[in-house]
């Protein structure tokens, strides 16, 4: 479990191809790794994986087939937000996040309002529904606010802060991103529809 809160950016440095999916190396930034150990679980661009190598400041994920199909950008070297997981007793400043990726949303604009960015995402059409003002969603890892839900769009604020602490300042239209939406919308939702076991 995640808070959407990104501690550092890293970089996937390596692809590495494989039968059942890709192994991936990512240079953690500035992520302290002192209580990381193999078969711990880092939320890496929304994703949450299973760190199977560690040697310095460089973690080693297998990504599997079923998870490439359903995200984007851990196919690819480039920057990547990382948080480690909650330890019981840690600060739940953002919202609560599984590293489930639910769908891959598309930015529709990424427009500077004063020193602040209003994202505007369209979205899957089967998580619509899940989107409510002022309700949380996870976009690439990053807990963010929905100022405003119409017409297949999220409507987002994003804040200096946010901007230089994670990737999302290096988003422009046509990007693609991974998006979970909240739990609580979920299973409400699954609860109200009887959509559940």
């Amino acid at each position: 479990m995640f808070t959407g809160l990104v501690e550092t950016i890293g970089k996937i440095e390596r692809v590495e191809r494989r039968s059942k999916g890709s192994r991936i190396r990512v240079h953690a930034g500035r992520l302290p790794l002192g209580r990381v150990r193999i078969g711990d679980s880092i939320c890496v661009q929304g994703a949450c994986l299973t760190v199977v190598a560690k040697r310095g400041n460089v973690l080693q994920f297998d990504v599997s087939r079923e998870t490439l199909a359903c995200t984007t950008g851990l196919d690819r070297p480039g920057a990547v937000n990382l948080e480690r997981a909650l330890r019981v007793g840690d600060p739940l400043g953002g919202h609560l996040v599984s590293g489930h990726v639910d769908g891959v949303g598309t930015v529709v604009s990424f427009e500077p309002i004063g020193e602040s960015v209003l994202l505007r995402l369209g979205v899957p059409k089967a998580l619509r529904r899940f989107l409510a003002r002022k309700g949380s969603l996870c976009v690439d890892g990053v807990s963010v606010t929905v100022n405003r839900a119409a017409r297949g769009n999220a409507e987002i604020n994003l804040i200096p802060h946010t901007l230089n602490v994670t990737t999302l300042s290096r988003l422009a239209a046509g990007a693609k991103v991974n998006l979970e939406i909240d739990l609580v919308a979920r299973y409400v939702f699954a609860r109200e529809t009887g959509n559940h076991a």
